[in-house]
């Protein structure tokens, strides 16, 4: 890449950045013609303070590079005389200062006014400009309750039918942020479990009357199809709820997986059954839902990108900190989360 630094109608000086372990970069010639190359050369010399000392630099035609030093080749009366100048890195610097875009290329560089150098002026870091490359996802795992569908299932009185009020109460102030209904009846006795389980299932069957998707949740599964981006899907609903679910809306995630497989969530095998199916490594795959304890946990134990998807604003970073998990995103809607894919990820196939 070459950097035109300064010029006029027809004149001028060019450059190219330091590369590593290139011996000399030359760059093609310039033509040059009706410039005071006198006025040039001084201007270069008492800006750069260059390191040898130097005569008038006539009819510049190329400008080289390398770790230490920039050349500037001379033609004298057609004799093709050489004249290095050098200068030490700080005075390469300085140069790229002056104008490291082509389009600020204009006389203003060459006036005094702007050749002193004020105080506040900083040399850019063009290492902190290149972006890193993104990384590849081929992948896209989410939750059902609440990040695909708008969540349906009154909660609090489901786990008050199965637990009990006071039972529910104690729960609810050491888990503010959501019971895990399902692993805190795995320790009853199995009739207790048969019971708890069947009232949990007509809580959820009366709310499949009441399905509705997600904002945006269409338009996103639509996205990821023209990318080729594979989706799954991973709930602590029934099967018969997931079956609804793609048979209303349409949408078919696979593989689907239910409260049925175990172990579940936060567990992360649910999630590297799903990249083994898909033959895809969990580095490059996210894991999108709206409990950090359930789908950010699962997401992170298998190694996988993840993404909370908070409308409401409910998590804050006391609890992240206090279950010691970290989303790598955190969104408000599903519309919000298309950009963001967009925006960080390869979604090449």
């Amino acid at each position: 890449m070459i950097f035109p630094l300064i010029s006029t109608e027809n004149t001028f000086i060019t450059i190219t950045p330091k590369i590593p372990r290139v011996q000399e970069t030359s760059v093609k010639p310039i033509f040059c013609s009706s410039f005071q190359n006198r006025n040039l050369n001084n201007t270069v010399n008492k800006l750069l303070k260059p390191t040898t000392k130097t005569s008038r630099v006539l009819n510049s035609q190329m400008v080289t590079t390398n770790s230490s030093q920039i050349s500037l080749k001379k033609n004298s009366g057609g004799r093709g005389n050489e004249e290095r100048i050098r200068f030490g890195q700080v005075g390469i610097k300085r140069i790229l200062a002056l104008n490291p875009f082509p389009f600020l290329s204009v006389p203003f560089f060459l006036s005094q006014s702007f050749l002193l150098f004020p105080p506040f002026f900083s040399v850019p870091n063009f290492t902190g400009m290149m972006s890193p490359p993104k990384k590849r996802l081929r992948g896209v795992v989410f939750d059902m309750d609440g990040t695909l569908i708008v969540p349906a299932i009154d909660f609090p009185a489901m786990h008050r039918a199965v637990l009990g009020d006071d039972n529910y109460k104690r729960l609810k102030e050491k888990n503010p942020t959501g019971i895990d209904i399902l692993r805190h009846i795995e320790s009853w006795s199995p009739e207790k479990q048969r019971q708890a389980n069947k009232t949990i299932t007509d809580f959820e069957r009366q709310a499949l009357d009441r399905l509705q998707l997600m904002p945006g949740a269409a338009e996103l599964c639509g996205f990821l199809d023209s990318k080729k981006i594979r989706r799954g899907l991973i709930t602590q609903n029934n099967k018969e709820a997931v079956d609804v679910f793609h048979d209303r809306f349409g949408i078919i995630f696979s593989p689907a997986l239910s409260r049925e497989f175990r172990p579940r969530k936060p567990d992360p095998a649910p999630i590297l059954h799903i990249c083994s199916t898909w033959g895809i490594k969990p580095s490059e795959v996210m894991m999108v839902g709206d409990s950090l304890r359930h789908d950010i946990a699962c997401g992170k134990r298998a190694g996988a990108f993840t993404c909370l998807l908070d409308e409401t604003g409910k998590y804050t970073a006391t609890d992240f900190a206090k279950l010691n998990l970290q989303p790598d995103f955190k969104v408000s809607s599903l519309s919000e989360l298309l950009s963001l894919l967009e925006a960080n990820f390869d979604l090449n196939p």
